[in-house]
């Protein structure tokens, strides 16, 4: 049976852009960057830090690959026209060519988390000329999953809808100003040419989000998702994902030598002396 995982958009909408301008006024900024891929993810991140903090405070940037898809830059520009926020565009090719040639084995792999990081780079080099923090756009089935890059797409000053899997990002996209083609196409990091997330995951996210559902909002064991008719194969399949990258979810351990060590006793809230 589907487990019924929606959510009241109007609700989200009102607590996500509160949590923006709370968040990023509380340190002192107005503004936001916001790295506009062409994909749902990123156009929802846009759409509610320029709701947040209003059009003219948002800055939103293509960084295409040379393989990148004309129809993900077409859908970031239709998107960033659609919430009449400013635009910029800055190719990646000429800073990761060097990286690719230094091994001609270099797997596509590597290539998406050079490209992933450079973004990231140019991001927060954009966020100390534009003066706004950098908004975060990876979802919560991502996130579980490890399908992300560190210090790539997981690096973020804040981010509004890492709370929100995938299915719930699609629901509350359709409740805002986001252009139906960036709703409806295949979800991917256009790495490389057809690239999809749900090929390379091996799985769907309405799938996957049932069953993230089910092991982590309502604590289920493994053999209670099983009983409640997924496949088991699938169940260990995600289960062995999510346990692998929880490094990837926290900051790097600092090893304990002092009575005061950061992190587990140098403890402060985000917006101390400010």
């Amino acid at each position: 049976m589907k487990t019924d995982i929606s959510i009241h958009t109007d609700l989200a909408r009102k607590i996500l852009t509160g949590f923006i301008k709370s968040e990023v006024t509380r340190v002192g900024f107005s503004r936001a960057v916001v790295g506009l891929s062409g994909g749902i993810d990123s156009a929802l991140s846009c759409a509610l830090a320029a709701e947040a903090l209003g059009p003219d405070h948002v800055l939103a940037v293509r960084l295409p690959y040379k393989t990148s898809s004309v129809d993900s830059l077409e859908d970031a520009e239709r998107t960033a026209t659609r919430l009449k926020v400013a635009m910029e565009t800055i190719e990646i090719t000429p800073m990761i060519e060097p990286m690719i040639q230094l091994d001609p084995q270099i797997s596509n792999v590597r290539k998406g988390n050079l490209m992933a990081r450079v973004r990231m780079m140019v991001l927060y080099d954009r966020s100390e000329s534009y003066k706004g923090l950098v908004i975060g756009t990876s979802n919560k089935t991502e996130i579980l999953l490890g399908y992300t890059t560190l210090w790539g797409d997981m690096a973020s000053a804040l981010n509004p809808i890492g709370d929100l899997y995938k299915t719930q990002v699609r629901q509350l996209a359709r409740a805002m100003d986001i252009p139906q083609s960036v709703i409806d196409k295949a979800p991917s990091a256009d790495l490389w040419q057809g690239q999809t997330d749900e090929d390379e995951l091996g799985f769907t996210y309405d799938d996957v989000d049932q069953l993230l559902y089910l092991l982590v909002d309502r604590r289920y064991g493994a053999e209670d998702c099983i009983a409640a008719g997924f496949k088991r194969e699938f169940v260990s399949q995600v289960v062995e994902k999510v346990r692998r990258s929880q490094f990837k979810r926290l900051m790097p351990p600092i090893a304990k030598l002092s009575n005061r060590t950061i992190g587990y006793d140098f403890l402060y809230l985000r917006d101390w002396g400010t």
